[in-house]
């Protein structure tokens, strides 16, 4: 990866697309952002591969993050809780949860993280009617 200093802040391109990254909202993604960003999609993502090889059926699955910084040591992220609402009928929570266990233990940047930043994972299942 190449990142390229710019008049505010740094940009990098991928296949998908330009990135820019910069200390100001109003030019670019805040790099704490692109961090809480990476472990949430990660572990949505890694959540949802293992839903779908087990056919566990659901209509939407929404993760919010809450995340608490330090600001006496450089507004550090001390830890990101990751809250996930599964919407869907005849919902298994225990089953769900045991899934999110696992999600966790495999999603590698909840791994790259587990160290310095504790992550946080809770779960609400919305059962939907016909």
């Amino acid at each position: 990866m190449d990142f390229y200093i710019k008049e505010d802040g740094v940009r990098t391109s991928f296949e998908y697309g330009q990135l820019d990254i910069s200390g100001d909202e109003l030019h670019g993604y805040r790099p704490y952002q692109l961090m809480v960003a990476s472990v949430a999609g990660c572990s949505i993502g890694v959540y949802r591969k293992i839903l779908d090889k087990q056919k566990i059926n659901y209509e939407d699955i929404k993760v919010t993050a809450d995340v608490k910084r330090n600001s006496e040591e450089a507004n550090r992220i001390e830890s990101i809780h990751l809250h996930f609402v599964i919407k869907g009928y005849r919902l298994n929570q225990d089953k769900l949860l045991k899934n999110l266990e696992i999600s966790s233990k495999n999603c590698s940047m909840v791994q790259s993280v587990v160290n310095s930043i504790k992550v946080e994972e809770t779960l609400e299942c919305i059962e939907l009617s016909k």
